[in-house]
């Protein structure tokens, strides 16, 4: 698999693969909007979309946000999102080396820790994600919406 930042000519895989990351999800805005949020993320550089390739197929993403913070000698933090991977191509270390090279990319960015969140509660992706370098014991995770 190979592994890059995606880029604006991505944008169409990687709204189909999103597809496999919730079973149901609100629709999308009209294609002009949804083309503008994706210019305003590659204009940024603390956003980073990373996507792992089989050939020239998308079977793999998640996104690393890398933000600045005035603790801990103004080291910036990191935050994963939206990791998913191709229902066809689960269970075959895709999403694993997705974010050890998510961790990797945190790591150069100077980032003193990297934290990750799922709603997901069955043993299977708490695993994954134990696997992949995250601790699920060291903090607890309390979310607000509106």
């Amino acid at each position: 698999m190979q592994i890059r930042k995606l880029q604006q000519h991505d944008l169409a895989d990687l709204l189909q693969l999103y597809t496999h990351l919730h079973s149901t999800d609100l629709p999308l805005p009209p294609p002009e909007v949804i083309a503008a949020e994706w210019q305003q993320i590659l204009a940024n550089p603390s956003y980073r979309y990373f996507g792992g390739f089989i050939d020239a197929q998308l079977v793999s993403s998640c996104t690393l946000t890398v933000i600045p913070n005035l603790t801990r000698g103004c080291a910036p933090y990191g935050v994963i999102e939206n990791v998913v991977t191709d229902n066809k191509h689960r269970r075959q270390g895709f999403g694993t080396a997705l974010l050890k090279h998510a961790l990797a990319a945190a790591w150069a960015a100077g980032c003193y820790k990297v934290m990750l969140l799922t709603g997901r509660k069955d043993k299977g992706t708490l695993e994954f994600y134990e696997a992949a370098g995250f601790d699920g014991h060291e903090k607890q995770a309390f979310i607000a919406k509106p």
